[in-house]
């Protein structure tokens, strides 16, 4: 990367910032798997564990299944990465013949709150969305109003689809090893490490796109996401296509999502106005393939409370897989989270 990294999310609202605390922890984030299957056939040569953990990493609760039942990690199966800080609910898969041995599982940070069985084991992305749950403090009445309103928008105009600030560790420091190993700086032997990093480095340049592609939206199309000729599209089941109209109805309806770049080979490139820009953050060298993200996403089935009496919001709102609910959260309060520190201040 030749070029300043990690810089500041941009929102398609420019409005006043929200200083409400926000903190990562079992009681105030809570976040529930929705699977893209419903596990119900209780048939098949795998067992699928619906699981809640508390305070630990997906991969540290893999690891203790792992332990267990004395088998390698890559033989569990689980559809996508959940947070440390915080409650948390998912399915993972184990082969059937585990059942047994699974009835007697204890673990103070992990519980197994249903089992079925299942013709597939659970890969990577087989999941619909999440669904979260958030208290937010030291919310006044007006800011109450306000993030009901800047909710219903968000629903209704969409959101930008940022990686949000868990993707690059404390204090950037997943960035500098992305940057070094991909200059040629850093020597990675791990094939794990690698491929992160290098997710890292894609996730980066996307991040810089679509801030310009907001910045553009609110210098040009009144803070509403700007359609240009040559974007590339994604419809609700996945399908990626270059439409020869700009799709602005389907869009308006949620029906097809823009989307952005995560630099690489053989994936489909923008053309024309929206290549243009495009173009900047692209790496046609890198071999790792490449992909497509939404650039926009609309939060779903929004529901709030508010108590008056201790300055508490709660909200819950659903978001497709791969969307971060920080960045609903910056979206609201048109601020940056940060890694480090992510309790702010509340104002007196």
């Amino acid at each position: 990367m030749s070029r300043d990294y990690e810089l500041p999310r941009e929102y398609l609202q420019n409005g006043e910032v929200m200083d409400f605390d926000f903190e990562q922890n079992e009681k105030d984030f809570v976040v529930d798997e929705i699977p893209h299957v419903k596990y119900t056939s209780n048939k098949g040569n795998f067992l699928i564990l619906h699981v809640k953990k508390v305070e630990m990493t997906t991969w540290d609760m893999i690891a203790v299944f792992a332990k267990t039942l004395d088998v390698p990690a890559e033989k569990i199966g689980y559809a996508g990465l959940k947070d440390k800080h915080a409650t948390t609910t998912q399915y993972i898969s184990v082969e059937v013949k585990f059942e047994k041995a699974l009835k007697k599982f204890r673990h103070k940070h992990i519980k197994i709150i249903a089992t079925h069985k299942h013709k597939h084991a659970i890969r990577m992305g087989d999941l619909a969305g999440n669904r979260f749950h958030i208290n937010l403090y030291g919310v006044d009445n007006i800011e109450a109003g306000r993030i009901d309103k800047l909710s219903l928008k968000a629903a209704k105009s969409g959101l930008p689809n940022y990686f949000g600030y868990q993707r690059f560790g404390r204090d950037g420091d997943s960035i500098e090893q992305a940057k070094a190993m991909i200059d040629g700086e850093l020597h990675v032997e791990d094939a794990k490490l690698k491929k992160f990093l290098i997710s890292i480095y894609q996730s980066v340049f996307f991040n810089e796109w679509l801030r310009e592609r907001v910045l553009l939206s609110r210098e040009k199309n009144a803070g509403k996401y700007m359609l240009l000729s040559g974007d590339i599209y994604q419809t609700e089941d996945g399908k990626i296509f270059t439409p020869k109209q700009i799709p602005n109805k389907d869009f308006a309806d949620a029906k097809v999502m823009p989307t952005g770049l995560l630099c690489g080979r053989n994936v489909y490139r923008a053309r024309d106005e929206a290549r243009e820009i495009e173009e900047k953050y692209d790496d046609l060298f890198l071999y790792e393939k490449g992909l497509r993200r939404a650039a926009i996403i609309f939060p779903k089935d929004i529901e709030s409370k508010y108590n008056k009496d201790f300055s508490v919001y709660s909200i819950a709102f659903t978001l497709p897989k791969g969307a971060y609910a920080t960045v609903f959260l910056e979206n609201i309060g048109n601020r940056n989270l940060k890694a480090k520190k992510i309790k702010v201040k509340s104002k007196k």
